[in-house]
């Protein structure tokens, strides 16, 4: 992607920008007075700032979900009910729970309730199956796990691996609080458990600081299985302080955030900003581009949640008029791509595009507060972009062994300060920990969080997102392990090894997984059925983790450290002309793996398939 010189931003672009900016500052204010004021033993977090709101503006919605709606007062009444009755089981502070369930009512209910006694919500990854899924809930070794009727069959499967004392609660996949349903075997009715306890405010609230653990979101990192990160109340608080109040919603505002509500992105960013506000958060199970603006004018939506991958579904749908029929004038999200963000606002009327950064994990985070086009936005905590050798996989350090940061339009490594303003609370394993530290940067003593992404510095703090660095790349909106998918394709009974990393296709966001693999003595590929082995894969991997293309190997080439030339492979991506070995893909819309061809290529460079 070439770089626009239109993109740097100077003082004087800023000036231009106050005119803008001036309504919203009594907002902007009064959150970063919440967010930065308070002491180690102020009470804070997400239960605290949603009681002030049910308190202050109880009629106001706050959920909208398909046809429920669920005012402030309500849904604090019924979280106030499920925490009432964890206290009765001896749930403490610090206690976690884990949930597996959709986006609907039930899943915010149970996070404000967890919220309100102190206890931690593991907000597990719900495409996850199998061992991975395992993995997750184990790692967090929860005291109760709550699923949803929708996923009782997956975590049926791997039930019998968890902890024998961890109580299972179920919630029926309805309207629960009219219709609670019965329970299946091993499970307890949490509706029902609930029902009988009382709706005032739990006394607890008003212990919960800071420091306390709020939830654990799970991010595959750069390799292995998922880890689950830690995101505590004062850290909430931050977020509420900042992109909460910098978005400006009111009480005539719906923001419309049809995303997985166990990412960031929907539970921190979107539920941020609609609390801040009094607003109402209307979302869907799972997103559709056929009927979101339907979804728009059903809720009446005024704001968007999103991020990249569905801003380029929406501009890939034929043109309709209800492109312009709603009145949403701003959004809130990540990933929107500089080559559609023009043509984005234009089609769809939106004034305002605030684009984000901020990690699961990390400690640095960017809001387009200004509104400028092709940025992630403005930092306001310590960060740095410093020169990185990516053929080297290294920083680049000068004589005196301290690194370098980059001039302004220059693309270098994102490092974030870690400070008492700006700490790195880190992941559940202290080895992890100690791997993402980098120590002695820019003087004796000092430590940065490294992000792993590369970023270009636009100038005045401003930045704009190019890639990630390392094995992870993004999909369909969902960060990809490759040591995980290797480690699953290598147990595959046709497959000897694989290496798995991402490649570019052109008109789409983030890079598509791409598994370099040999198959195992005796195997024909033009014996394999290939419907078969893409079903194999989807079985065993979330959708976005499946491999769209598969390199067949006679044998992988490795270093004289045994390691896979993975950046070797990444620069050939799917090409046919670097590559003399057969490749398959799986085509938009085909439930099979077929050849690659010269002109199957040719219509994808062409953009013909939309992946």
């Amino acid at each position: 992607m070439k770089q626009s010189s239109t993109d740097m931003i100077g003082l004087r672009d800023i000036f231009h920008k106050i005119p803008q900016i001036a309504p919203k500052l009594p907002h902007i204010l009064s959150g970063l007075k919440q967010a930065y004021l308070h002491g180690q033993k102020t009470p804070i977090g997400l239960a605290v700032a949603f009681e002030k709101m049910a308190q202050h503006y109880p009629e106001r919605p706050a959920v909208l979900f398909e046809q429920q709606s669920l005012s402030y007062q309500q849904l604090n009444q019924w979280a106030n009910q499920i925490g009432h009755y964890f206290l009765a089981q001896g749930i403490q502070k610090g206690d976690v729970i884990a949930l597996m369930l959709s986006n609907r009512p039930e899943f915010f209910v149970s996070i404000l309730a967890l919220a309100k006694i102190g206890a931690i919500a593991a907000l597990v990854n719900t495409s996850q199956s199998g061992k991975v899924l395992s993995h997750s809930i184990r790692l967090v070794q929860p005291k109760a796990v709550i699923v949803g009727d929708e996923y009782q069959q997956v975590f049926n499967a791997i039930r019998h691996e968890l902890h024998s004392d961890a109580v299972l609660y179920w919630f029926a996949d309805t309207e629960t609080r009219k219709q609670s349903g019965i329970a299946p075997e091993g499970y307890l009715n949490l509706a029902r458990c609930a029902d009988a306890f009382p709706e005032f405010n739990t006394t607890t609230t008003k212990h919960v600081y800071a420091k306390d653990g709020l939830f654990y979101i799970y991010t595959s990192g750069t390799t292995g299985l998922p880890k689950a990160v830690i995101f505590n109340h004062g850290r909430w608080a931050l977020a509420y302080g900042t992109y909460g109040h910098m978005l400006n919603l009111n009480c005539n505002d719906v923001l419309y955030a049809p995303l997985p509500m166990y990412h960031a992105t929907g539970i921190v960013v979107c539920w941020c900003c609609v609390i801040a506000g009094g607003a109402a958060l209307a979302t869907r199970r799972k997103y559709s581009t056929s009927h979101f603006w339907q979804d728009v004018a059903k809720f009446n939506a005024s704001a968007l949640g999103y991020v990249g991958e569905i801003c380029r579904y929406l501009l890939d749908a034929p043109v309709s008029e209800q492109d312009r029929q709603h009145r949403v004038s701003k959004m809130i999200g990540n990933g929107m791509r500089p080559n559609i963000w023009y043509e984005f606002k234009q089609r769809f009327g939106i004034s305002e595009i605030m684009e984000m950064y901020a990690s699961s994990e990390g400690n640095v985070g960017f809001s387009n507060l200004f509104n400028f086009d092709n940025t992630v936005g403005f930092s306001p905590t310590p960060f740095a972009i410093v020169q990185y050798d990516q053929e080297k996989n290294q920083l680049v350090r000068n004589a005196q062994g301290f690194c370098q940061s980059v001039q302004k339009g220059e693309v270098g490594l994102l490092i974030g300060k870690i400070t008492k303003r700006s700490p790195f609370d880190g992941y559940t394993d202290a080895d992890k920990n100690h791997a993402v530290i980098l120590q002695n940067v820019f003087k004796t003593g000092d430590a940065y969080f490294n992000t792993g992404d590369l970023m270009r510095n636009l100038g005045f703090r401003h930045a704009q997102f190019v890639d990630r660095l390392g094995d992870t790349f993004r999909w369909k909106g969902e960060n990809v392990s490759t040591a995980e998918v290797e480690g699953i394709l290598c147990e595959h009974p046709l497959i000897h090894d694989a290496v798995v990393y991402g490649v570019e296709i052109p008109q789409t966001n983030g890079r598509a997984g791409m598994a370099s693999i040999t198959l195992n003595a005796g195997t024909v590929l033009a014996e394999v059925d290939l419907a078969k082995l893409w079903q194999d894969f989807k079985q065993v991997l979330p959708a976005y983790a499946v491999p769209v293309f598969l390199r067949i190997h006679e044998q992988l080439e490795t270093t004289s450290t045994f390691k896979y030339p993975k950046q070797k492979l990444k620069n050939q991506g799917f090409d046919l002309q670097q590559s003399h070995d057969p490749i398959l893909v799986n085509l938009p819309n085909s439930q099979t793996y077929c050849v690659l061809t010269p002109e199957i290529f040719a219509n994808i460079q062409q953009y013909h398939y939309r992946f």
